[in-house]
């Protein structure tokens, strides 16, 4: 069965930080991508980054690009997301999921992690 587990969201003001975590399961990591993704309200979710473990490509959505960082550690099946200066807009619910061709490739998503940033 495949899963995600996300943590580490939290409320932070403008400019503070946070770093999420995944943890993924159930399926062979290498297969894939892996990646985050965010749905903040009244929005509709959007692809945020993702890492290619077996050459370290990386993507950010220009929304997050010099702000963020993702990475993973592959021993413990999990994924990370380095969230600096954040602002407003980024506010959502984050989830992860393994990416293929941009897109997630599970429809069974986790709980996701809230990541509220007041201004």
């Amino acid at each position: 069965e495949v899963q995600f587990v996300e943590s580490g969201g939290g409320s932070v003001q403008a400019g503070g930080s946070l770093r999420l975590s995944c943890a993924a399961s159930g399926f062979t990591l290498d297969a894939y991508a892996i990646g985050w993704f965010r749905h903040a309200r009244g929005k509709a979710r959007e692809a945020v980054s993702w890492l290619l473990s077996r050459d370290n490509s990386t993507y950010y959505s220009d929304s997050v690009k010099g702000r963020f960082t993702i990475s993973s550690d592959n021993a413990k099946r999990t994924v990370y997301l380095q969230m600096n200066s954040l602002k407003p807009e980024d506010t959502a619910v984050y989830y992860c999921n393994a990416v293929q061709f941009q897109r997630e490739v599970y429809r069974s998503w986790g709980q996701g992690t809230q990541v509220t940033v007041s201004s």
